[in-house]
């Protein structure tokens, strides 16, 4: 479980790579890379589909969101409903949801009349947490963003497992079991 922290296109990215391994769609694509892919689990956004003229269609500023309750990201925030700006027109594409879930994956952060991704995570995975919106817009270097002090206390957690781990093993000690650590640490 090493730590990942998708931001916009991450988060669309991320959701191909987990469409293609954990639902065994081999061809997911988003429409923006690949207009005739026979799993678009990135398309553009459900009002904009049939658009001929995109000129000034972003999804673009402040917007609110709601966040699932014991989900990393509503840890990291401590709060329900989030503001977050957005720069993109590509969303998750609603008729993969469910498959998704299926699969393990969270929908940890949604528009509040619930039609658009957020954020998404792995559900058993240290830190694989993957926001539509751009969280470095409102990141500070006195206030650093919530999400961005999650991802990298993960690394910090993954860093000490593994540097253990390593040491274990440059002194000759047997592999043996993982520790309690590693595996909450997701660590193999």
């Amino acid at each position: 479980g090493v730590p990942y922290h998708g931001l916009c296109l991450g988060l669309q990215c991320g959701v191909i790579e987990v469409a293609r391994d954990l639902l065994g769609a081999e061809a997911a694509n988003s429409t923006e890379f690949d207009l005739f892919t026979p799993d678009p689990v990135i398309d553009f956004m459900p009002d904009q589909r049939d658009m001929e003229d995109k000129g000034g269609t972003m999804r673009l500023g402040l917007y609110p969101a709601r966040l699932t309750p014991g989900t990393k990201a509503a840890e990291a925030y401590g709060d329900e409903v989030i503001y977050e700006r957005h720069r993109h027109r590509f969303e998750v594409n609603n008729a993969y949801r469910q498959r998704l879930e299926d699969a393990g994956v969270i929908l940890s952060g949604q528009s509040p009349d619930g039609r658009l991704v957020e954020i998404v995570e792995l559900r058993d995975h240290p830190w694989y947490v993957a926001s539509q919106f751009h969280p470095e817009f409102r990141s500070r270097p006195d206030r650093p963003h919530p999400l961005f002090r999650g991802f990298v206390a993960a690394a910090i957690d993954r860093s000490r497992v593994t540097s253990a781990r390593d040491a274990r093993a440059d002194r000759g000690a047997p592999a043996g079991p993982p520790s309690e650590a590693a595996v909450a640490a997701g660590v193999d």
